[in-house]
């Protein structure tokens, strides 16, 4: 795998940071409500990520409608929410093969272009 891009169609920020990074042919888009996330891929993005929290989305509207945000997550829980919904993946996602940068941070977004830009895929 070169690289993987996971995001939300219906996402403006994903869409505007998929125009602003550029990716070329070699970048495979992973939308994420029609081809969900699965735990091969969410364990080995975590492994790189150094958490499951790390790729936890605290800004889905589900957060707070299940109360989770009154509870303490431990690792399992945040790996077993991302995997039952979609939309508690943070996004965009850019999985490169040995990085993973999760999030629309703007250090991150230009870090992730950095990274495509240097291995020739933007």
């Amino acid at each position: 795998m070169a690289a993987t891009i996971f995001h939300l169609r219906t996402c403006s920020t994903c869409q505007r940071i998929l125009k602003d990074w550029q990716a070329g042919p070699g970048v495979l888009l992973q939308e994420i409500k029609s081809t969900p996330v699965d735990a091969v891929q969410l364990d080995a993005m975590a492994t790189l990520a150094g958490s499951y929290e790390a790729l936890f989305n605290r800004r889905s509207m589900q957060f707070r409608r299940r109360g989770l945000h009154e509870q303490t997550l431990q690792e399992q829980d945040y790996r077993s929410l991302i995997l039952e919904e979609y939309t508690f993946l943070k996004r965009p996602v850019l999985w490169l093969d040995d990085v993973v940068f999760a999030g629309n941070a703007k250090a991150t977004v230009a870090a992730a272009a950095e990274a495509l830009q240097a291995r020739g895929l933007a």
